[in-house]
């Protein structure tokens, strides 16, 4: 209760339900990775107060329990991957001593700047993804047929992470606070001042970007999904055919 709005708690309700139906108990134990370890980072980077919405749930777990009930656990995979490796990078890559740098330009920019990277936060993004990748896959036993699946949470998280930073960069509405003197993805800032509209599409705020995102880590879960498949069963079919040619048969 104290990491959720009551509708944020209405919405993580609605999420779990889902991934529980669709994925059962294994589905459930990996949503609440992601929500515990974001939520534990977030509570200790932003200090108590910091307090997830609906809309912020919905951002980060809506693709995973779509996926869920539709069986495409490839797609919840990616799509949490990719929601636990941003904010593993956001909440930790502020710690960075060296400042970040623009994803398009390489630009240095002060901390928190959307649309920043930090080698830091990298790391921590690529180890949050592998992780749950990796917890997803002990949850499995450790069979032999997933070993793929941290190379899959890796690969998605990575992938949705740096989707993120880029429309952070781009397309994401970023506004300015005169009393602060800095730029922000917030209409009212911290400090209680209404900012002022700099840039971007005004419709994509941050729960607009991280959805993407994670839909973006989900699609690439599942192409590597089906291409490891694909790849799988096509010695067996070279196979078949060359005996075929040799034998004359069909």
């Amino acid at each position: 209760m104290k990491w959720l709005t009551r509708d944020g708690l209405a919405a993580a309700l609605a999420v779990g339900g889902a991934v529980w139906w669709g994925l059962g108990w294994p589905g459930i134990v990996l949503l609440f990775a992601f929500f515990l370890s974001g939520s534990l980072l977030t509570q200790w980077a932003a200090g108590p107060g910091g307090r997830r919405t609906a809309r912020q749930v919905i951002a980060n777990g809506g693709v995973a329990a779509v996926a869920a009930l539709l069986g495409a656990w490839p797609v919840a995979a990616g799509a949490l991957a990719a929601a636990t490796a941003d904010t593993w990078a956001t909440e930790l890559g502020i710690l960075s001593p060296p400042p970040p740098r623009l994803v398009t330009s390489g630009k240095p920019v002060s901390p928190g700047t959307s649309g920043g990277i930090t080698l830091l936060g990298t790391g921590a993004a690529a180890l949050g993804a592998l992780a749950l990748g990796t917890v997803f896959w002990a949850l499995r036993r450790f069979r032999t047929s997933l070993a793929f699946v941290p190379l899959l949470g890796l690969v998605s998280g990575l992938a949705g992470s740096f989707l993120d930073s880029l429309l952070g960069a781009t397309l994401q509405a970023m506004y300015y606070c005169p009393v602060c003197n800095k730029e922000t993805e917030r209409r009212i800032h911290r400090c209680g001042t209404s900012t002022m509209f700099l840039r971007g599409w005004p419709w994509m705020d941050n729960d607009v970007v991280n959805f993407i995102a994670t839909l973006w880590g989900g699609l690439v879960g599942m192409g590597m999904h089906a291409g490891l498949r694909t790849a799988h069963r096509t010695p067996h079919h070279t196979q078949y055919r060359t005996s075929s040619l040799t034998t004359g048969k069909r």
